[in-house]
């Protein structure tokens, strides 16, 4: 067994390398839940196979100690080796190869199942949510609001409260369903979004926008037009870059793409059934459903709700909408 574990283990730390230096495209889901299943098959091996064996071993030591002591006794030996008196807490002990299995089981359990059912944490690796969310900013996402989804295949197992307009949301990118992203829904099912001339219109009625402070975009040292918008009840702030086009430059090919009517003023669509409209709060300056399209129920992971950390700014963390 210690072999075995060996191979199973080199074979873990093999993906994780080869993820780690771009070999492969990894799965974080797959491989939490293949160590679950791994340390938990061990958990049960040792808890009804080698612990019971080793105890029983114990038990024999122990026997034969006590029957070896009292001949001795018989021949007037009280001194006996100290070293037997421990022969039998070596037996109990688990072997390296059990602690790094079945001693992590339980650690790796509630991890899976909070990551899986409860929280999920997410790093913003882009500034696409600027002002709501920044570059480095260690977000939460509830896995439950939504309805639970089976890991791995995310397959909706109870139905949960629907997506609305406004909600941050993290899902599966379309076009590449390994990879996460996260922005503000605008469009659900049945809806008809325009953004044209850099103004959001949804099913004919015009967005409130309010006029805020110029915003200072640290990464690229430039002043950004600020306002405040009200999405669906949720008050936010969004930025709009007036050097940017109107336009839609490089929409690509994605399903239901005759939902949408491109001009040089920007873009309409209307929402197929059970897929979304996403869009970045840094409305100029975010990769979005304008250029790659919708974004279905079943690549839904989450609802982004709270920042947990921002090493570079602690007065980062706290709720958002």
């Amino acid at each position: 067994m210690a072999f075995l574990t060996s191979l199973v283990l080199a074979a873990f730390a093999a993906y994780v390398g080869a993820w780690y230096f771009n070999a492969i495209e990894g799965n974080f889901a797959l491989l939490l839940f293949l160590a679950t299943v791994v340390t938990g098959l061990y958990w049960l091996a040792e808890r009804f196979y080698f612990l019971p064996r080793r105890e029983r071993a114990a038990a024999r030591l122990e026997d034969s100690l006590t029957e070896r002591n009292a001949r001795l006794a018989e021949q007037g030996i009280r001194q006996v080796d100290t070293a037997d008196a421990k022969a039998s807490e070596r037996l109990l002990m688990q072997p390296w190869w059990l602690d790094w299995t079945a001693g992590l089981f339980p650690v790796i359990l509630v991890v899976f199942l909070l990551r899986s059912f409860l929280y999920e944490p997410f790093k913003i690796p882009s500034g696409s949510m600027m002002p709501t969310l920044l570059t480095g900013d260690l977000i939460l996402v509830n896995k439950f609001t939504y309805g639970l989804r089976l890991p791995v295949i995310n397959t909706k197992i109870t139905d949960g409260t629907p997506l609305a307009r406004g909600d941050v949301v993290v899902f599966r990118y379309p076009p590449k369903p390994s990879m996460d992203y996260i922005k503000r829904v605008v469009g659900i099912p049945g809806d008809e979004v325009a953004y044209l001339n850099k103004k959001l219109t949804i099913n004919g009625q015009p967005v409130s926008k309010v006029a805020d402070a110029d915003y200072l975009d640290s990464e690229s040292m430039r002043l950004l037009k600020q306002y405040g918008e009200d999405l669906g009840g949720k008050q936010h702030k969004l930025l709009n870059d007036e050097a940017a086009p109107s336009f839609v430059p490089g929409a690509s090919d994605f399903p239901f793409r005759e939902n949408c009517r491109y001009s040089v003023e920007g873009v309409v669509c209307k929402v197929p059934a059970g897929n979304y409209f996403m869009m970045g709060d840094n409305r100029d300056n975010s990769a979005d459903s304008r250029f790659w399209g919708f974004v279905p129920d079943k690549n839904i992971v989450g609802r982004a709700f709270f920042v947990w950390m921002n090493f570079s700014d602690l007065g980062r963390i706290g709720p958002f909408q």
